[in-house]
């Protein structure tokens, strides 16, 4: 049986066809020669920043040997953390992430390198290495011996903050195996914890489950703004903030109520307890004042006040992250209360051509969020066409809507495209019905047309 390489067979060959001898080889690597001779005759182990060097003086991709040096050195010996934390450090930078999995599922069996993983694990995260730190949290989570231990809550909320996207059914499956743990967390993280699932409900639009989470947010906010400890350690943001967010939250929940009167009183309570607790030049605060102002433009907009459309435009047309926002909801309004605006369409016909681009700028808000105002956008925008008979853009516009919702799994909003597709589904051209079919097959192979 012919026996694989090592990489100390790769290096020996090297040498041997370069033609180089050991003190050579040594100024090439930088390696010392001694060290260079112990190593090849196997009485030495070799250290990362040595394979490092040899690989560059090979002429060799950074990482080349790695996989090779995760079996030799982790997997088919036992491994030592003094060399394994160094290993898993440049995997992560390198993206090996293959390499990290090898060798992390090998050593968890030993759970006493728990405590080192997710230390590990923590430091690659806050330097956003999250899909590296991601594989490093779930070793832990599933090798953690206490099932109510604050390292395992801590682990499920940093697995659920690195998978929060845009597909709708993945979220639902990451609120509910994370949402259980919320209570375990250490007190300092369950307010970003909490504030960061009722943002996931309002991604699912469980308006009702956001209500009930963001009062939640309001009490614990209440709770620790009483207590004489200054949970400010590990927030994000100072404890008045979270307090202001929830009645925010619960704002919006009236918004999709269709309760305006409510959400102008609820953002009348948040804008007052900046006011009260906030500081003037402080980012966040200048952020919630911001989102006030505007906020109420736009629920007097769906009250159907036209008046106020121009101050809020003037108040947004420089602010990309809120360009979008603002066109969903004067445009529904503009549905909802029969007036015109073409005029706005054609101002900002640059600004919905760019919500064909996954990249565009989404400043303040959530994947999540961002990518359900796209589906609404083009949804509205469909409606505003069909009931002027401009039955060519309304298609477009609905095909778009339908293609997001497909690809984001909003079931909800799907079945709204197809109701609507029915509707005026004579008054569109033999095309767009092809490119509807199309669209449609992607939910079911045989989806009845």
């Amino acid at each position: 049986m012919k026996l694989a390489p090592t990489i100390r067979t790769y290096i020996e060959n090297h040498i041997r066809e370069r033609g180089y001898k050991l003190q050579q080889f040594s100024d090439v690597t930088g390696v010392n020669v001694g060290t260079l001779s112990a190593i090849l005759k196997g009485s030495r182990p070799l250290a990362m920043n040595q394979l490092d060097q040899i690989t560059s003086g090979m002429g060799l991709e950074d990482g080349y040997f790695y996989e090779m040096y995760s079996v030799e050195c982790f997997v088919e010996a036992a491994p030592h953390w003094r060399r394994l934390q160094p290993f898993l450090y440049r995997c992560a930078e390198l993206n090996k992430l293959g390499c990290i999995k090898k060798v992390v599922y090998q050593v968890t069996d030993d759970r006493s390198y728990i405590s080192e993983l997710f230390q590990m694990a923590e430091n690659l995260y806050s330097n956003e290495m999250n899909e590296a730190a991601l594989i490093l949290y779930g070793c832990v989570a599933a090798g953690e011996k206490y099932q109510h231990s604050e390292r395992l809550a801590l682990c499920q909320y940093r697995i659920f903050l690195i998978n929060i996207g845009h597909d709708q059914k993945v979220n639902r499956l990451l609120i509910s195996k994370f949402e259980p743990f919320i209570e375990r967390l250490d007190e300092d993280y369950q307010l970003d914890a909490i504030k960061d699932l009722a943002n996931a409900y309002w991604g699912l639009h469980e308006w009702d489950r956001m209500r009930d989470i963001a009062c939640q947010l309001e009490k614990q906010s209440d709770v620790a703004m009483r207590q004489t400890k200054k949970l400010t350690s590990k927030t994000q943001y100072p404890l008045y903030v979270y307090k202001a967010y929830s009645n925010l939250l619960i704002a919006n929940y009236h918004d999709c109520s269709e309760n305006y009167k409510e959400a102008l009183r609820y953002t009348d309570i948040y804008e007052k307890i900046i006011e009260t607790y906030g500081i003037e030049d402080k980012l966040i605060d200048r952020k919630i004042r911001y989102m006030a102002k505007l906020n109420k433009y736009l629920y007097q907009i769906m009250m159907g006040v036209r008046e106020v459309i121009p101050d809020y435009i003037n108040c947004i047309e420089k602010d990309e992250a809120e360009i979008l926002p603002a066109l969903v909801k004067i445009i529904q309004s503009a549905n909802r209360h029969h007036y015109d605006v073409d005029d706005l369409l054609v101002k900002f016909e640059k600004e919905i051509a760019i919500q064909f681009n996954d990249t565009y700028l989404r400043g303040a808000y959530t994947e999540q969020s961002w990518y359900y105002r796209r589906v609404i956008l083009f949804y509205e925008l469909s409606v505003y066409y069909f009931r002027r008979h401009r039955y060519d853009s309304g298609s477009k516009s609905l095909l778009i809507s339908l293609e997001l919702s497909i690809f984001v799994k909003d079931d909800a909003a799907t079945l709204k495209c197809i109701d609507l597709y029915g509707e005026f589904k004579s008054r569109l051209s033999k095309e767009l019905e092809n490119q509807y079919k199309t669209l449609i097959s992607l939910l079911h192979p045989n989806a009845s047309l």
